[in-house]
């Protein structure tokens, strides 16, 4: 089960919110709070992982990670998870791996919840692959929607980018 108190939530959020903490003292409160849940619970194993990824510690945020996705977490946490997971080994040098994931869940998110957090991290990891063209199809096509004018012309841009001839 991955559903936590809004207490809980809510106190983990003023962690994350407190501009004053360090990142060690960030991944203590986060690790404290973690313990409430127990070191396998899903939830607890996702803040764990962010406190250290936050921290430049992505060797040690890259198996938390990995563990909170296979303990299961409710469809936002796991597309926050993909998204974090595939940013971290993109920075550790596991480019396809992070393509492969965040391709995946752009295709998943489409039209949902996160979609747009998932097109934003495709795209980088598109960039980083050396494909800026498919990444700009990705990033106008996630913005698009949210125009207050000319979503169908950038829409259509946008696709136009990966199939300039229109074939």
């Amino acid at each position: 089960m991955t559903a936590v108190s809004d207490d809980w939530q809510s106190r983990v959020d003023a962690v994350w919110q407190d501009a004053d903490l360090t990142d060690d003292a960030r991944i203590d409160a986060i690790d404290d709070l973690a313990q409430e849940l127990g070191p396998d619970h899903p939830v607890a194993l996702f803040e764990r992982a962010g406190a250290r990824d936050s921290a430049g510690r992505e060797l040690e945020a890259e198996p938390l990670y990995r563990a909170a996705l296979e303990a299961g977490l409710d469809p936002v946490r796991r597309t926050r998870t993909v998204i974090q997971l595939a940013s971290t080994i993109r920075n550790l040098g596991k480019l396809d791996e992070a393509l492969a994931m965040l391709s995946a869940e752009y295709d998943a998110t489409r039209g949902g919840a996160m979609a747009d957090e998932a097109a934003a991290f495709y795209a980088l990891a598109l960039t980083s692959s050396g494909d800026p063209m498919r990444a700009a199809s990705v990033a106008l096509t996630a913005l698009a929607p949210h125009l207050s004018r000319y979503t169908r012309s950038v829409t259509g841009y946008a696709a136009e980018l990966l199939d300039p001839r229109g074939e």
